[in-house]
């Protein structure tokens, strides 16, 4: 049998592993699950005879060492910063491996040794990135296939509620690592492209910048700027692109509502909040505002943002229960971000019944035999439970579809790489069909960027 070793058994796994196990007869596969807890690990074998779980440290470096010798391919699902750790290995072992997460400088490192080698190291196959690249890429080569010339290329993608299990005011609840979504923007201001010109999106204003969209069947979406927009620019052919946006989604009006912990310093984590185990939510909200000895923290936060009572925004925050001076977070040395990202999870956690949905939208501007046009895909995928939600489908499936088509020697170019040639995102994105992840493509008005929005 053909050995297929799965480090990290977290929750995009379960799809991944469904994926092997359903093709294990036909194609000779032994799925072999390691984590750091063997109880993780057993789970998504469900007895399964082609699978097997055990206990792996990415630390334990006898372990690790041997569980990769042994196989005949890799696919890391750990945290991105632990990949270069196995990748290494699967070097000195001549092993071919398999990532969701994006390319860093350590694994860029390594591309030279990798083509000598004749392995496939392949990056940034998930969902975003991933599919994003490969539906991206499919349209670009068609277009350029044609004598087009693109122009505009922008894409979006969100992870959302499904619209049955959207029960909350903000439209949102966590599909994905929380931490990730209260930290979103930070670090550098947005940069893009817009007619030629660059732009820029301080952090302080990101969240009031945002673009609308519009998919057949599920109403409106709003989108702010990824941070670099820019970085796929020469490994997509753009170079003489006019325009080039990437963002994220959300439902209309989150943005301007999540602006309001922005403005306040609440996303803020770089340093610490003194006595924070033992302060309320209501404490952690008055710790931002100025002192009263008579304002209530409600009157002083409205005055201070210029909240009317009456807006929706107000109360999308009373919803929050952030004035609630009993409830307490209980997380020693917390940044001001731990601390909201807690009083989030109370009531942005799917319930068990609930469903997720991935959106992703892609613009492309271009022009043919002397005309400007434009084509939009859109995707969207809903969530089937808790198990096999839409996050755990978009990431694992592709994954799982690239891993077995290095094994089988269909993709072959050697190389730290990005789905981004014909050879990998063909046949991927033609089974993803199969699972129902299929692209809806429209051909409408060159408009340049959206007129509705207040990006450029």
């Amino acid at each position: 049998m053909r050995k297929i070793l799965v480090i990290g058994a977290g929750k995009s796994t379960a799809v991944l592993i469904k994926y092997f196990q359903d093709k294990s007869i036909a194609e000779d596969l032994h799925i072999i699950i390691g984590d750091i807890s063997i109880e993780n690990a057993k789970k998504l074998t469900e007895d399964h005879p082609h699978t097997h779980a055990m206990q792996l440290d990415v630390f334990d470096v006898d372990t690790r060492k041997e569980a990769i010798r042994n196989a005949d391919i890799v696919v890391s699902m750990l945290p991105a910063r632990f990949h270069i750790e196995v990748a290494k290995d699967c070097l000195y072992y001549k092993k071919s491996m398999v990532t969701a997460s994006y390319i860093s400088k350590e694994m860029q490192e390594l591309n030279t040794k990798v083509k000598e080698s004749g392995l496939v190291f392949m990056n940034e196959i998930g969902v975003d990135p991933g599919i994003d690249h490969m539906s991206a890429m499919q349209v670009i080569d068609r277009i350029r296939n044609q004598g087009g010339k693109i122009i505009l290329f922008e894409s979006f993608t969100g992870g959302l509620v499904s619209p049955e299990s959207d029960t909350n005011l903000w439209n949102y609840k966590f599909t994905w690592n929380p931490r990730n979504v209260v930290v979103a923007g930070q670090g550098s201001a947005a940069e893009f492209l817009q007619e030629g010109a660059y732009k820029y999106i301080p952090y302080h204003k990101l969240f009031r910048r945002t673009e609308f969209l519009e998919i057949d069947g599920y109403d409106r979406f709003e989108a702010y700027a990824n941070r670099n927009s820019l970085k796929y620019q020469s490994i997509y052919g753009l170079d003489d692109v006019l325009t080039l946006y990437r963002g994220t989604i959300r439902r209309v009006g989150f943005s301007k509502a999540w602006n309001i912990f922005v403005q306040l310093g609440m996303t803020a984590d770089d340093y610490i909040l003194a006595n924070s185990e033992n302060m309320s939510y209501r404490d952690f909200t008055n710790s931002f505002l100025a002192y009263s000895p008579t304002d209530s923290v409600e009157l002083k936060l409205r005055h201070y943002l210029k909240i009317d009572q009456d807006d929706i925004i107000w109360d999308k925050l009373i919803e929050l229960d952030i004035f609630n001076p009993d409830k307490k977070t209980g997380i020693p040395n917390a940044t001001p971000a731990q601390m909201l990202q807690k009083i989030l999870l109370d009531k942005w956690t799917l319930d068990k019944g609930d469903k997720d949905m991935i959106v992703m939208y892609h613009k492309f501007g271009y022009e043919l035999d002397g005309e400007r046009k434009q084509i939009d895909a859109t995707m969207v995928s809903i969530g089937k439970d808790q198990t096999y939600t839409a996050m755990a489908r978009t990431v694992g499936l592709p994954v799982a579809m690239a891993t077995l088509r290095i094994l089988n020697k269909q993709i072959t170019t050697p190389g730290v790489q990005i789905p981004i040639r014909p050879e990998v995102y063909t046949p991927i994105l033609e089974e993803l069909e199969e699972y129902g992840i299929i692209f809806k493509e429209k051909e409408c008005d060159y408009l340049g960027y959206n007129p509705d929005g207040v990006k450029g």
